[in-house]
């Protein structure tokens, strides 16, 4: 992982101005544009992610900022910047992700797109008599407390296990991850623009500190290496 500078400024929250920033960049989404702005850009988001990133990191693993730069080689969408700002951070083969668009923030946490060696731990897991019933009721209070499982799945049982498996819902899965959404209308909410933003935030990838226990313990991380922060 490349080294970050060090922080200009204390985390105080996502200041609304930075909201703002992101609706005028969907609105001018070209390079002549965020040439002109680009120090509104570092000053609004690349510094503030990275001020998070700093407070955050002891207690959630290595991270990085993702670049605002979109890879357009391979799309038909030639827009060169993503519309949002966004960090990962990882340990262990857990991913804790932080996601924030003009009109709502998304925070995530768990193992996203797993490697196949992953996938077959979690299979073997999901299946076991004794954690797999303890996934689901693991899974069941998340999903009671307002938050969103999410992973790529396969449409049906994977290969070796029965369709009308009990737990075939996780079998299925390439990835698991619990999250919430908040959306707003003309600004954010006032914790997402104060310096406990972190606190709350944090607390969200808490409520899903089960399931990750579960994953740290019954999938790991890749034989691969990490995965998310290089």
């Amino acid at each position: 992982m490349a080294k970050r500078k060090l922080k200009a400024q204390a985390f105080r929250g996502f200041s609304p101005a930075a909201f703002r920033f992101l609706a005028e960049l969907a609105e001018n989404n070209e390079r002549a544009w965020f040439a002109e702005n680009k120090g509104r850009y570092e000053a609004l988001w690349k510094e503030p992610l990275e001020a998070f990133l700093e407070d955050a990191e002891p207690s959630f693993g290595a991270g990085k900022v993702f670049r605002v730069h979109r890879d357009v080689r391979f799309s038909k969408d030639k827009r060169p910047y993503k519309t949002h700002a966004s960090v990962v951070m990882e340990a262990k083969g857990i991913v804790h992700y932080l996601h924030l668009e003009a009109d709502h923030a998304f925070v995530a946490t768990g193992i996203h797109d797993m490697a196949k060696d992953q996938c077959k731990r979690l299979r073997e897991g999901v299946d076991d008599g004794r954690t797999g019933p303890a996934l689901v009721r693991i899974v069941d209070r998340l999903e009671a407390a307002g938050f969103e499982i999410g992973g790529e799945a396969l449409k049906t049982a994977p290969r070796g296990y029965a369709k009308d498996h009990p737990r075939v819902r996780f079998l299925r899965h390439k990835g698991l991850t619990a999250s919430k959404t908040w959306r707003w209308n003309k600004r954010p909410p006032a914790w997402i623009v104060q310096s406990d933003a972190l606190e709350r935030i944090a607390e969200t990838w808490a409520e899903a500190r089960k399931m990750n226990a579960w994953l740290a313990e019954q999938v790991g991380p890749s034989e691969e290496g990490t995965r998310w922060v290089q």
